[in-house]
């Protein structure tokens, strides 16, 4: 089993986009299965089966069981919370010709900003079919992890678009001078 460790450094602030072309702009979320009318409905079931067996259990003098008839519909109950509550999490990533942009938005709100170079990047799919695949966007011997909530089909959906729009922002800069960086020329 492969796998790959978060490795890159969050931003810490916020920088200026590229004025260019964007060859992706998606919003990852993870899956919820029940919707609201749903889970009231599948509380209120279960509610009904465990007042029901706790009075069953009650008048054949096992009073001791219904509170925990009880705990069981609380427990489902925290459960989803808790799911729906994760349900908040999301992935922006933004793809244009000098950067991929990832924020993470986690449940409670807080963002975190990622910055990483087009033209650097590599794209890998780990183990594409298995539970815990994993696409990576790796340079400069650092690794950033994307769409850990996706299911492994989701994922290799996500990892051919995003390769398409890498290579498509790489394309749009073939030809143009790169930038040299560091300090000016001689005499400026």
């Amino acid at each position: 089993m492969t796998q790959i460790v978060e490795t890159w450094p969050a931003e810490a602030r916020s920088v200026d986009r590229h004025d260019g072309p964007v060859f992706m702009d998606a919003e990852l979320a993870p899956n919820r299965s029940l919707a609201n009318p749903a889970f009231v409905a599948l509380m209120i079931a279960i509610s009904v089966i465990s007042f029901t067996a706790g009075l069953f259990y009650m008048a054949l003098g096992a009073w001791p069981v219904l509170p925990f008839f009880g705990l069981d519909v609380f427990l489902v109950w925290l459960a989803f919370r808790i799911s729906y509550r994760d349900g908040r999490a999301r992935e922006y990533v933004r793809v244009d010709a000098r950067d991929i942009e990832v924020v993470r938005q986690l449940p409670t709100g807080h963002r975190r900003r990622y910055r990483l170079p087009t033209a650097w990047v590599t794209l890998r799919l780990i183990d594409p079919k298995a539970h815990h695949a994993q696409v990576a966007l790796t340079a400069h011997g650092r690794s950033l992890i994307l769409g850990q909530f996706l299911s492994p089909p989701e994922r290799g959906a996500f990892a051919q678009a995003l390769d398409k729009a890498i290579i498509a922002a790489r394309q749009s800069l073939a030809g143009r001078p790169q930038e040299t960086g560091g300090a000016g020329a001689p005499g400026a």
